[in-house]
């Protein structure tokens, strides 16, 4: 039973919906990291309305459900379904990182921007140079926490017909015969994405004891 639900055509179609799931999340990943500072500067920052809609953004995303925007996206937006899928974890994602970031910011000293200040450097500079590299060193291990999140968010995606590697699975057991052939699937995709995490979060313990060791 074993050698015919994980044969070689069953394992290479699985293979391919990991690589989406993974292609998925670390595009979500690139694209949160980039939007969430962004909009934590801006919120932690400015004292304008801009910072007034930053804040905007990351209450409603925060407090409303993956799965609506997913579903929204999906069939609100005329994309291709990987893209809806990007979308709308980057999207929600963002918010996360943005207080994420906003967290690692506080964290900064704010007489080092004073200093700074006295010594000529421009406000972007203090922030590009100084404030944000100590920031994300502070940060790491909460970004790599919602990394973890994120991988398994992707598994959402399946309701709207995206092939990751939960659809991929979710096929797969169409196709089944037994309740047993479909238990061992279960099993297979749970075990696979706790390793990946398992993975991740090992790096994140490491990341936390270097860190309180420097």
């Amino acid at each position: 039973m074993i050698g015919e639900i994980f044969n070689k055509t069953n394992l290479l179609f699985l293979l391919d919906g990991i690589k989406l799931t993974l292609l998925i999340a670390i595009t979500t990943i690139i694209i949160s990291l980039i939007l969430g500072t962004i909009l934590a500067v801006l919120k932690n920052y400015d004292k304008g309305i801009i910072s007034k809609l930053a804040n905007v953004y990351i209450e409603v995303f925060r407090n409303t459900p993956l799965l609506l925007w997913i579903l929204a996206i999906r069939f609100l937006v005329p994309i291709k379904p990987i893209y809806s899928g990007i979308l709308s974890l980057s999207l929600f994602t963002t918010a996360i990182v943005a207080e994420i970031v906003r967290g690692g910011l506080r964290s900064v000293k704010t007489g080092q921007m004073e200093a700074a200040l006295s010594q000529g450097f421009s406000k972007l500079q203090i922030l590009i140079y100084i404030i944000l590299p100590q920031a994300f060193r502070n940060m790491i291990p909460a970004l790599l926490s919602q990394v973890t999140t994120i991988i398994k968010d992707t598994a959402f995606l399946w309701v709207v017909g995206i092939e990751d590697f939960t659809g991929k699975g979710m096929i797969l057991m169409g196709r089944f015969r037994t309740s047993t052939e479909v238990f061992v699937m279960f099993a297979f995709m749970a075990l696979t994405y706790f390793m990946i995490n398992f993975i991740i979060s090992f790096v994140v313990r490491a990341s936390r004891k270097s860190i309180s060791l420097a």
